[in-house]
């Protein structure tokens, strides 16, 4: 299935000239110590910390909430370690595409802000995953689970990682210093809480690493007119108010072979008789391959790493998915310029709606595996006028529900006029269409065409 977002990455090395040096005891040279930010890696540390992140929410589920599913016993821990007790579960649509995702990137960020690097951060999501799953809770581990909790945190991961380091400046004072400290310490705890015990919380210090990846975030604010059933839009249409806040972190063409060091993030919030948050998805690049580079045109091709998550009042949809993306910008003129994405992977899981509900006690989505394609343009002139088209779509195959399968695709077009360097004003139209396909039931469509209209700030940093 699909939905997805596609941006990109880079990297430059330089080659130092060797130089002669005396040679060394075997004893005299110290052991390596690994380095983020200068901060050498604490194993132990990081190890406790993902302790903490199993036992405070378990504790909660537990004498808080009071969740039957928390009344662990060395007897359900036994069960659930059996390799034969993996099962598909059924817990609500939020629970299994959000928050699996979210507890995951706790997990991952445990390591990660503990010094490791990205890929060395990777074992801890899913070991973390994997202990969850099977001491935990008493119902079997599932492996939708699994995959939410350990692809969706290690995307959620790096991202809130790389936010939290960004924002906090050792070198500011004030209130404004606390006050990003506190929101680093919202987005990323781990980070905020590593910081309180190396002592960095507030104090004055030179930056060990300046982080010079600029973020741009665009938060628009306005209307929109959707229609939940039908493809006229100005047919029983309905209206509301809708936000969107979309932040760009790095550049496609810079530090391409980083993880992350490009990603994206949209998120939209609003009034439509269903979630009041109705999307929210974050592409970050995983390596990128130069084609071609000259002062009219770039090619780049970059391997992402995707999250999506959407819900509005036609249907709903959640994925995991891998992508190879083809990159390319053509600066016509100094007055025109063209930027295109192509891209298309694997979908590594989906949870699509299910009207038949294929769980006795209501689960109504289904979870598959499939395909999904990207497909966008946009064209800017003067830098003051920018129109955009773009498609996404999917297919998906059911592994778990009634046999099935779907097709999921999303056609859009938005003109943006840039008033001043901060405020512009946006115009998009667009739709999102779902057809499922039944072997025992009749086949499902759902539509929600909108159009759109809102003012736009950006701020840069």
């Amino acid at each position: 299935m699909l939905i997805s977002c596609s941006f990109i990455t880079i990297p430059l090395y330089a080659q130092v000239p060797a130089t002669y040096e005396q040679p060394v005891k075997k004893d005299s040279i110290p052991k390596p110590r690994l380095r983020w930010r200068n901060r050498p890696a604490h194993f132990d540390r990081a190890v406790i910390e993902l302790g903490l992140m199993e036992i405070i929410p378990w504790s909660y589920d537990k004498f808080i909430a009071k969740k039957d599913y928390a009344d662990i016993s060395f007897k359900s821990v036994r069960n659930n370690l059996k390799p034969n007790s993996w099962a598909w579960d059924d817990d609500p649509f939020q629970t299994n595409q959000f928050g699996h995702p979210f507890h995951g990137s706790l997990f991952y960020n445990t390591f990660r802000s503990n010094g490791y690097t990205f890929w060395q951060s990777v074992p801890a999501v899913m070991v973390g995953s994997y202990i969850w799953e099977t001491t935990a809770e008493t119902q079997p581990p599932s492996p939708n689970d699994f995959i939410n909790t350990s692809f969706g945190g290690i995307v959620l991961g790096e991202m809130t990682h790389r936010l939290a380091n960004k924002l906090v400046n050792n070198q500011r004072t004030g209130i404004r210093r606390q006050a990003t400290e506190v929101l680093g310490f919202v987005i990323n705890p781990a980070n905020g809480l590593n910081r309180i015990l190396d002592g960095k919380w507030g104090k004055v210090a030179r930056n060990s690493k300046i982080d010079s990846s600029t973020i741009t975030a665009e938060i628009d604010a306005g209307v929109r007119t959707f229609n939940r059933s039908n493809s006229n839009i100005l047919h029983n249409s309905n209206f509301g108010w809708y936000g969107h806040i979309k932040i760009l972190y790095g550049t496609p063409y810079k530090d391409y072979d980083t993880p992350f060091s490009n990603f994206t993030m949209n998120v939209e919030f609003g009034k439509d008789d269903s979630s009041k948050v109705n999307m929210v998805s974050v592409y970050g690049s995983l390596k990128g391959w130069e084609i071609k580079t000259n002062e009219k045109l770039q090619h780049l091709a970059v391997l992402s790493a995707n999250y999506d998550f959407l819900h509005n009042s036609a249907f709903f949809y959640g994925s995991q998915s891998v992508k190879m993306n083809l990159l390319s910008e053509y600066n016509i003129s100094k007055k025109l310029k063209i930027n295109t994405v192509f891209g298309a992977g694997p979908t590594l899981l989906s949870a699509t709606p299910d009207p038949y509900l294929y769980y006795a006690n209501g689960r109504n989505y289904d979870y598959g595996t499939g395909a999904s394609i990207n497909a966008s343009g946009a064209l800017t002139i003067l830098n003051r006028f920018t129109y955009g088209v773009n498609y996404r779509g999917g297919w998906t195959v059911t592994l778990n529900g009634h046999p099935s399968h779907y097709f999921l695709h999303t056609v859009s077009s938005e003109a943006t006029v840039t008033l001043s360097k901060k405020f512009a004003f946006s115009a998009e139209s667009g739709y999102f269409a779902l057809h499922g396909s039944y072997q025992k039931y009749a086949d499902v469509n759902r539509n929600y065409p909108y159009l759109r209209f809102s003012s736009r700030y950006t701020i840069s940093f």
